[in-house]
């Protein structure tokens, strides 16, 4: 006896253009998991990304969209911004929340509301935010003043002259002049 051949198409099994698991392609910063427990006596520091492809933040329409969508925010009376800083991919805030759950829709409302509006002023549609926000709780009056130094000169970081206030930030209301 001898086995006879069966001649099949090749559509099952073997290297294949698209077979396999599709590549991971960006990781996410921020990890899905539950946010810790907010204590109300301790303000936070929110970082928003913005996608990768979007044009600067900081132009024009896009800061002054922003800017309306930070000042319209300020109506919430269990979630305050206290203070801000737009780069050109990403945003910096310091913020106060009564309780957790406060925080929590505090940002996602601020997060849908510039989203929105910078949609609106660059008259594009779709996703602005490439991830999560990033929270992290100041527990001490050292870590406040260092988040507050680390927001308002974060421009400087990514290349401006020094001596100069940061007109895409708060910095102006906090009494800082050039």
């Amino acid at each position: 006896m001898r086995q006879l051949a069966l001649s099949l198409p090749n559509t099952w099994g073997g290297p294949r253009p698209g077979a396999g698991r599709k590549p991971r392609g960006h990781r996410p910063n921020v990890a899905h998991r539950t946010r810790p427990y907010h204590d109300a006596r301790h303000p936070s520091h929110i970082t928003l990304r913005a996608r990768p492809g979007l044009p600067s933040l900081r132009g024009v329409r896009a800061f002054a969209a922003l800017r309306e969508a930070i000042r319209l925010a300020q109506r919430e009376r269990a979630f305050r911004i206290c203070h801000f800083s737009v780069q050109s991919n990403h945003i910096h805030l310091l913020v106060e929340a009564t309780d957790r759950q406060a925080l929590s829709r505090g940002v996602q409302g601020l997060v849908i509301r510039m989203a929105r509006a910078v949609n609106r002023a660059l008259q594009q549609r779709g996703k602005v935010w490439g991830d999560r926000y990033h929270r992290r709780d100041l527990a001490t009056p050292r870590e406040v003043r260092n988040a507050l130094v680390y927001v308002l000169n974060n421009f400087r970081k990514h290349g401006a002259p020094p001596r100069v206030v940061d007109p895409c930030s708060s910095a102006r209301w906090f009494g800082w002049v050039a």
